[in-house]
């Protein structure tokens, strides 16, 4: 069991953390922050360079929490959160992912709540500091946690659309 934890965090936790990557840089297929800031004002957000530096930041620190299996409801709670931003970003195309949809996003969001829900395995910082195991409230405490934030977030930077001018009304 442990091994397979292992390999969901390494997994998992470096594709978020390089999904972060991608927005703020140039490395791993990366567009720059000047990409990352043109892909949130196009999914309809609000702010530019700091919208995409907290998004990148966020999922690199938490992919990389999650890879090292250190304070793992915390580093679920951060994937959880990002994930929801883009799945709201996805969900006017439907679930699959070959439409744009939201398939990929809900995969890395159940996968981050199953992570705190179990908890990183014995090859893990957390249990290597005696952190782990977390009591199962933590998963719950996580999914709520991570889900309201990404919502607030997605409210709060909603770009909203100019008001019709008054010859078009």
């Amino acid at each position: 069991m442990d091994t397979g934890m292992l390999i969901l965090r390494l997994l998992v936790g470096l594709l978020v953390a390089g999904h972060g990557v991608q927005k703020v840089s140039s490395h791993l297929g990366g567009k720059g922050i000047e990409g990352g800031t043109e892909e949130f004002r196009a999914d309809g957000f609000r702010g530019g360079v700091l919208t995409a530096l907290a998004a990148g930041g966020g999922q690199i620190g938490s992919g990389l929490l999650l890879a090292a299996g250190l304070l793992t409801p915390l580093a679920a709670t951060g994937a959880i959160g990002v994930m929801t931003v883009a799945l709201t970003v996805k969900w006017r195309h439907g679930l699959w992912v070959q439409n744009d949809g939201y398939e990929y996003p809900l995969v890395l969001i159940g996968t981050a709540v199953a992570l705190a829900a179990t908890g990183p395995g014995a090859w893990s910082l957390d249990a290597l500091l005696g952190f782990a195991p977390y009591p199962l409230w933590w998963a719950a405490l996580a999914l709520v946690s991570g889900l309201g934030s990404g919502l607030l977030t997605r409210l709060l930077l909603r770009r909203t659309p100019p008001a019709p001018a008054i010859a078009d009304r």
